[in-house]
């Protein structure tokens, strides 16, 4: 796993990130021995199969086998890369990352962004609390009228602004914030009055209020919905030092805590995301008042293997679902399109069949729905027309898997009157290149982990990993063991770390796939031998065990090959064959 970051400054990082108080926050564990057990976050156990080593800072799951440190369990729980989840563990470490060391402006950024950060916390605590006060009636009665309930309203933490020109800012004021700090976070407008002087108002006045919240639970924004008739209808935060809405989704704080989804269904609109999410759909997000972009998309493929779009059926939500699948297709995320009928969009198709309807809803391919879209531009009752849209449809059914191709090309031809062989053979003129992988495919597939094949190692293999486990205790003499004692070559390179000094927490960051990195996990755990006389004798079993079985096999190597030896390589054969032998004696 590549980093920017120095070795050492990643292990001092590691000593102040203590695995067993980072995985305490998201598993209750209890210790047994000298490790400490809990279900395993990463798939349902009513048994705990989970351990963490405190001694090695490592994790690892008897059931499903993953494993690492406490950079990869942070990866996994936030559904974030290595450098995110290394810089968010220093900013709760307090240690600032090497690069900004030296930057002498840091610490005012840092400042700034935790105090724009509290500012935007204070400000949604007040706008929740208005609104269930007189000032808050209206926006309390519209969040009813659209079905919502108590619960529902507190989950997502919804608001009201007042209908007052600056009762948020001068609230905030008196707490201490700036004025430059309130416009900066985007919650003040200031303006010029004609004398000259500052003059400040709120942003939001008589708005429902939706608080943008990312994974971490930091409100970084705010959606105002009016309730009056003005415009815009939808009111968003701008762009700020704490908040890009081309990099983050609504209702990011729930996807966190939403393990194992299969997929995530993006939507237009923040009422979308409650509405659904209130009756019992999971994994539900919505764009900030743009375009999905590829930084989203990239966001919501950490979450689950697929995106299902659940846009407006209008014609804007048309076009937006086009370029959605675009952006998905970019980034190499599997997508489909939830089909809503008569029009609705997904607040008013759930309120209207319930959750089952919901879960019914046609999830169409991609290709299917460019060729609905596609067809919509034609009058199939005209013969140019049909010729537009076969030449067209060509196009898009050459890019899919031969199963959904045989699938569309039967519709086509009903469609269009022209017969299969046809429609193949303009799929052909049309386009010159491979075949795409089909978009029902998912991107995000976990490689089996090391045991999953149910193959047990040789007793040679078996031996080996364990006397790296041993080694990698401390407690054996480091002379004891030499590089020639493994032939496998992950073990190799765990040996020459380990004998350089490398600590057993940060060897799975050098893993080149999940897979090894879980057998790392495994192998570098603290063996269950207690005293360091125990371990040596352990390791000397090992050793010979290895020794022994190479012997055996050198040994049936050398029949084989006297059988067809010429005359004068023979005693040389013999006399090996002896020397192993006696070798052998002497390790029973």
């Amino acid at each position: 796993m590549s980093s920017r970051y120095p070795a050492a400054w990643l292990d001092e990082l590691r000593s102040r990130s203590d695995i067993v108080q980072i995985v305490s926050g998201y598993v209750a564990l209890n210790k047994k021995g000298r490790k400490y057990w809990g279900l395993c976050p990463f798939h349902g156990e009513k048994t705990p199969s989970f351990s963490v080593d405190g001694e090695h800072q490592l994790y690892y799951c008897f059931g499903c086998k993953a494993g690492g440190n406490v950079f990869s369990f942070y990866m996994e729980m936030e559904h974030c890369t290595f450098n995110e989840a290394v810089e968010q563990l220093a900013e709760r470490a307090h240690m600032p990352l090497p690069e900004m060391e030296k930057d002498v402006d840091y610490e005012r950024r840092r400042t700034q962004r935790e105090r724009l950060l509290n500012a935007n916390r204070e400000a949604a605590r007040f706008y929740h609390e208005t609104l269930f006060t007189p000032q808050g009636a209206a926006a309390l009665a519209y969040l009813r009228r659209r079905g919502l309930s108590d619960g529902i309203i507190r989950k997502f933490g919804l608001g009201a602004s007042p209908d007052d020109w600056s009762v948020l800012s001068d609230r905030l004021l008196q707490k201490g914030y700036t004025l430059d700090e309130l416009v900066l976070a985007g919650l003040t407008v200031r303006k010029k009055a004609d004398n000259g002087k500052d003059r400040y108002f709120d942003m939001f006045r008589s708005r429902a209020m939706f608080p943008i919240i990312d994974a971490h639970g930091n409100v970084l924004a705010f959606g105002g919905r009016t309730l009056e008739k003005r415009e815009p209808k939808y009111l968003n935060t701008a762009d700020t030092p704490v908040f890009n809405k081309r990099k983050g989704v609504f209702a990011a704080n729930l996807l966190r805590q939403q393990r194992h989804l299969d997929r995530v269904i993006l939507v237009e609109g923040y009422m979308d995301v409650v509405s659904l999410t209130q009756f019992g759909v999971e994994g539900v997000c919505a764009t900030l008042g743009t375009a999905l972009t590829n930084e989203q998309a990239r966001l919501l493929k950490r979450y689950a293997p697929q995106v299902y779009l659940g846009y407006d059926g209008d014609s804007a939500g048309q076009h937006a679902i086009l370029r959605g699948l675009d952006i998905l297709e970019q980034e190499n995320v599997p997508a489909r399109v939830l089909d809503f009928p008569d029009g609705l969009d997904p607040d008013e198709f759930i309120r209207r069949d319930g959750a089952e309807g919901f879960r019914l809803l046609p999830a169409i391919s991609p290709a299917a729905y460019r060729l609905r879209r596609l067809k919509d531009q034609f009058d199939l009752s005209s013969q140019d027309s049909r010729l537009a849209y076969a030449r067209g449809a060509a196009e898009i059914v050459s890019a899919v898997d031969p199963l959904e191709r045989d699938v569309l090309l039967n519709q086509l031809s009903v469609e269009t009157g022209f017969a299969r062989e046809s429609l193949i053979e303009q799929m052909n003129l049309t386009v010159n290149k491979p075949a795409v992988r089909t978009q029902d495919t998912p991107a995000r597939i976990r490689p089996p982990r090391p045991d999953a094949s149910g193959a047990s190692p040789s007793e040679d293999l078996k031996a080996q990993e364990l006397l790296i486990s041993l080694f990698a205790s401390g407690q054996i003499p480091k002379d004891m063991i030499e590089e020639k004692d493994f032939d496998d070559d992950e073990l190799k390179s765990l040996y020459r770390e380990l004998a350089a000094g490398a600590s057993p927490a940060s060897l799975p960051d050098l893993a080149p796939d999940e897979v090894s990195r879980s057998r790392f996990a495994r192998l570098l755990f603290s063996p269950t031998a207690g005293s360091t006389d125990e371990m040596i004798t352990m390791a000397n079993d090992c050793l010979t065990r290895i020794r022994r079985i190479r012997l055996e096999k050198r040994y049936e190597e050398l029949s084989q090959e006297m059988s067809s030896a010429p005359q004068d390589r023979l005693a040389e054969l013999l006399q090996e064959a002896a020397d192993i032998s006696d070798k052998l004696k002497k390790l029973k």
